[in-house]
């Protein structure tokens, strides 16, 4: 296409409605039907990222390639679309104020007063088609975080109305909504969406499609009369009903026509509908697997969203097993040598969870141990790493104080260290190991039967490394380095071959786990406990 589309995704009524899973399934439609497409989403918090947030304020933190911390929404994007996603898709009220900010040290506005509007939002503006102007999508979909009427969003609105004005057809605002349930009454109530949409016109937007959450039916005169009410088209009322997956989103939105509405508003050809089929033979695998395979995940946060990637990677490792994916949250700070064979006897595979800290952690070893002890399969996810190579150090090398550097900063066997360049780095942002690196694979191991490649390049987000003077000792007693960054000679895997599946990653293979190309280290991972 000549020209770049922008459509905007805001929210209205609560948040947490599905803005992402909706911006994700726009933009799988469209890409099933040739476009180039590309999703970013812009939030209204002072933050510059994520990255120093607790899972428990905003789920957790996604890793992209070129190392930026980044909503989990954009891990979502990349699943459905099988997209690599950068800095540029994610974009914050902190990083907006200091870009502004920074040019005015600079003195790039001449001595201008700077505001809100022109100058913040001309920032807003720019972020907005960057994507597009730089690698010329014809698509570019922008969810705003956050809910309209929220003081923080004011900026963003501002800049999608002056968008709206000067792009014509070329944009479009979707706007999320939810029709909630009176059980009392029995009845569905359509005036929260209402004054959603009042409160946006209110700042000069008229949204061109109405997208309303619920959990009931809505009868065909109920959307007509939101339709009549916030002057949009009867066809441009379309219902998103909770699902058993999100997966099933793409394929409800694409029988109300949703993409079909909107290459009408945007003035494109139609076309063929697209049949989706790789999507919904995924679809149907994971209907049909009817055995469960049990995971334990244990970690210390009884929060979902804080190991999303976690669970879609392992979700979809089932499904291409043919297996549906039962998973157990096991709290780390709960778990003692006395309860721990009740908490993980019934697990066919134990995930060893990221984090960072000390809270927690000597659950951790004490559910490694088990795990090693009792041959069950298990995966150790960077943190879950490090804790796998402090245990196999206390209780088979017999360094009974054997720690990393950033629970113990005196232990004598510091197994885990800190990297020789952070030592000096106090600040908390940006101080990690960050973003893609390579590794290669020693072509003798369970790692390299999973990727069947001996290079490979996973994605980071750790400050503490396995400490090579100890990596000899290691190898000796049956823990093998099978992974090793060529630049830097760190170790990126651990296994120990001679148990049926007992491996530790620094990376953060989940990140890269998507729909259509589920992760092989997942695959291989649920294949053997299935095996069990």
């Amino acid at each position: 296409m000549a020209e770049t589309k922008y459509i905007f995704v805001t929210g209205g009524v609560a948040s947490s409605l599905g803005k992402g899973i909706i911006s994700s399934s726009i933009g799988k439609l469209l890409q099933a039907r040739g476009y180039s497409v590309t999703i970013q989403k812009f939030d209204p918090y002072i933050n510059i990222d994520p990255g120093t947030l607790n899972p428990y304020e905003h789920g957790e933190c996604y890793v992209t390639v070129d190392g930026h911390e980044a909503d989990l929404d954009l891990g979502h994007y990349e699943r459905f679309l099988g997209i690599q996603t950068t800095k540029a898709n994610n974009i914050t009220t902190g990083r907006i104020y200091k870009s502004v900010i920074d040019k005015e040290r600079r003195g790039d506005y001449l001595g201008k007063t700077i505001q809100i509007i022109p100058h913040i939002t001309d920032e807003i503006k720019r972020n907005v088609k960057l994507l597009g102007n730089k690698y010329k999508f014809d698509f570019v979909i922008t969810e705003i975080g956050g809910t309209v009427g929220d003081i923080e969003s004011l900026p963003y609105l501002e800049s999608i109305r002056q968008l709206k004005w000067e792009l014509g057809k070329n944009a479009l605002c979707v706007h999320l909504t939810y029709v909630p349930y009176l059980a009392a009454a029995g009845e569905l109530k359509t005036k929260p969406t209402q004054h959603s949409v009042k409160e946006l016109q209110s700042v000069g937007i008229q949204p061109d499609i109405l997208v309303l959450r619920t959990e009931h039916e809505l009868s065909m005169g109920l959307r007509k009369k939101v339709a009549l009410f916030c002057n949009v088209d009867d066809n441009a009322v379309i219902q998103s009903m909770d699902m058993p997956t999100i997966y099933e989103v793409p394929l409800r939105m694409q029988e109300q026509k949703l993409d079909v509405t909107i290459l009408e508003k945007m003035g494109l050809p139609v076309g063929e509908t697209p049949t989706l089929g790789p999507w919904r033979d995924f679809l149907n695998r994971r209907h049909n697997a009817t055995e469960k395979v049990r995971i334990g995940l244990v970690g210390k946060y009884d929060l979902q969203d804080a190991y999303k990637s976690i669970l879609e990677a392992l979700s979809q490792a089932a499904t291409y097993n043919d297996r549906k994916a039962d998973i157990h949250f096991i709290n780390s700070e709960n778990l003692t040598d006395d309860n721990i064979e009740e908490h993980l006897k019934d697990m066919d595979g134990v995930i060893i969870c990221p984090g960072f800290g000390q809270r927690g952690i000597e659950g951790k070893f004490v559910a490694i141990k088990y795990c090693r002890t009792h041959n069950v399969p298990t995966f150790g996810i960077c943190l879950g790493m490090q804790c796998i190579a402090i245990e196999f150090a206390r209780n088979v090398l017999g360094y009974a104080d054997a720690n990393s550097r950033e629970m113990d900063e005196k232990t004598p066997h510091n197994v885990i260290d800190i990297m020789e360049e952070q030592k000096s780095i106090t600040n908390m942002g940006g101080t990690m190991r960050l973003g893609a690196y390579e590794c290669v694979i020693d072509p003798n191991s369970k790692t390299y039967e999973a990727y069947q490649s001996e290079h490979i390049q996973e994605r980071h987000r750790h400050r503490y490394e396995f400490n090579n003077n100890y990596k000899e000792e290691f190898e000796k007693a049956g823990m093998k380095c099978v992974g090793i960054n060529p630049e830097s000679d760190l170790v990126e895997i651990v296994e120990i071959p001679t148990l049926k599946w007992f491996i530790g990653t620094q990376f953060h293979p989940e990140y890269s786990s998507t729909v259509l190309k589920p992760h092989p280290l997942f695959l291989s991972f649920i294949k053997a406990a299935i095996s069990k």
